[in-house]
């Protein structure tokens, strides 16, 4: 069964779109794997960061990127971010946002969930 990939807002969509062409590929090839095989892909491709979060590692001779994500229930996984990588680490607004992020679509998921439990 096929994973689906959604992204946190149209903003990330764009910005995931506006990579630099090298990037974008790199990044574009790694999510066809996700969505055919699912998200644990391990290195190079995917690396966990912290508890239900992850990444998506992009490198293109512009650079590398990171795309920070969370899965939710069924098989998809929500791009909280895209972020190009300009130091060894991700700054920690960049993971706190994805934090913050995180924690609103698994809030939202329960919802939904309770909703449907007692509709």
């Amino acid at each position: 069964m096929a994973w689906t990939i959604t992204f946190y807002s149209d903003k990330v969509a764009k910005e995931t779109q506006a990579l630099p062409a090298g990037i974008k590929a790199s990044l574009t090839r790694t999510l066809e794997l996700i969505a055919e095989f699912g998200p644990d892909l391990g290195r190079p491709h995917t690396a966990p960061l912290e508890r239900g979060l992850y990444e998506i590692r992009a490198k293109g001779r512009e650079g590398i990127a990171r795309s920070l994500y969370c899965t939710v229930k069924g098989q998809e996984i929500v791009i909280l971010l895209t972020a190009v990588k300009k130091a060894n680490k991700l700054p920690a607004r960049h993971m706190d946002t994805a934090r913050k992020r995180m924690k609103e679509i698994h809030r939202h998921d329960r919802e939904i969930h309770t909703r449907a439990i007692q509709g």
